[in-house]
C-alpha cells in the first residue's frame, strides 16, 4: 500500500491502514526538492527499510509522473539512494540500490532455535546460516529444494521469540539456486506482524550479496506461492569497495487507487 505522507494520520493509524486495505506493509511518500522521503509501517510499527515497499513506491511515483522511464533519489532509514521504474498504465518494472549488505555467520547455538522454529532439523541444515542486514538483520537459511521449502510450517510463536532473542527481523529461507541463479524463498517475520511475506526485496538483496561470493552475479527468486500471491524478485551484483554492490527489484502493478483518509 502506498499513500502520501501529507495525509493527517497518527502513527497508530499508519500501522493499521495496510491491514484495512489488505496489505502487509504501508509506505508513506513525501516528495521533496532533493529526494523523495519514504516511511514504512506494518501492524507492529515503523520499519527503517522495506524493499518491496520501495518497489511499490517507485511504481506509483512513475505512474504519477506519466513518463516511461522514471528515476528518483529516495530517502529512508537515514540513507539516500537511487531508484528507477519503467512501464506505463498500471504495470512497472522498478529497481533500486538497497545499500551495502553486512554479512556474518552465527554460531550453531544461535541458529538452532530459529531452525527448529521454522521446522528444520539443525543437524540436517545443508549449509551454515548467515546473518545479513540492510537496515535490520535477518537470518538466511538454505534448504535443498523447493519441495522442502514449500512444506515448511513454522511455529510462529517460537520463531518470533527466537528472532527477538537475536535481534532479528525474521528468517528468510531459500532453495538451493540453480546454476543460472533461479531459486525460491519464503520470508517469515512474525515479530513485525507479518507471519509470511508475499515478497521481500531487501532479503533477496541480502541473498544476492551472500551468493556473490559463490559465483552468482544475478538471481531470480520466486516468492508468495504458498500464499497464492506469486512474485519474482530480481537482484544483480557487481564488485564494490565495501563488498558486492546490489541492484534489486521486480514488477509492480497498481490494482486500484484509493484515498486513505476517505471514510469509505
Amino acid at each position: 500500500m502506498v499513500a502520501d505522507e501529507t495525509t493527517s494520520l497518527s502513527e497508530a493509524e499508519r500501522c493499521a491502514l495496510p491491514g484495512v486495505v489488505g496489505a502487509s506493509h504501508g509506505v508513506f511518500v513525501r516528495p521533496g526538492r532533493a529526494a523523495v522521503s519514504l516511511r514504512f509501517f506494518t501492524a507492529a510499527g515503523e520499519l527503517p527499510a522495506c524493499g518491496h515497499g520501495t518497489v511499490a513506491a517507485l511504481a506509483v511515483l512513475a505512474h504519477r509522473a506519466q513518463i516511461p522511464e522514471y528515476e528518483a533519489v529516495l530517502r529512508s532509514g537515514g540513507r539516500t539512494f537511487r531508484g528507477r521504474a519503467t512501464g506505463d498504465g498500471t504495470r512497472y518494472e522498478a529497481f533500486f540500490d538497497p545499500g551495502p549488505v553486512e554479512l556474518s555467520t552465527p554460531t550453531m547455538a544461535a541458529s538452532e532455535p530459529v531452525l527448529t522454529a521454522v521446522g528444520i532439523d539443525p543437524a540436517e541444515a545443508c549449509v551454515p546460516c548467515r546473518i545479513a542486514s540492510v537496515g535490520r538483520p535477518r537470518m538466511l537459511v538454505q534448504v535443498p529444494d523447493r519441495a522442502i521449502l514449500g512444506g515448511l510450517a513454522p511455529d510462529m510463536a517460537r520463531l518470533r521469540d527466537a528472532c527477538d532473542q537475536l535481534g532479528l527481523l525474521g528468517c528468510y529461507v531459500y532453495s538451493t539456486p540453480t546454476p543460472d541463479g533461479r531459486a525460491a524463498a519464503r520470508m517469515f517475520a512474525p515479530g513485525i506482524g507479518v507471519p509470511e511475506d508475499i515478497a521481500n526485496a531487501n532479503s533477496t538483496a541480502c541473498l544476492a550479496a551472500h551468493l556473490a561470493d559463490h559465483g552468482f552475479s544475478a538471481l531470480e527468486v520466486d516468492m508468495g506461492d504458498p500464499l497464492d500471491q506469486p512474485s519474482t524478485i530480481t537482484a544483480t551484483t557487481r564488485p564494490g569497495p565495501r563488498g558486492p554492490r546490489v541492484w534489486v527489484g521486480g514488477t509492480a502493478t497498481i490494482p486500484r487507487l484509493v484515498d486513505p483518509c476517505s471514510p469509505n
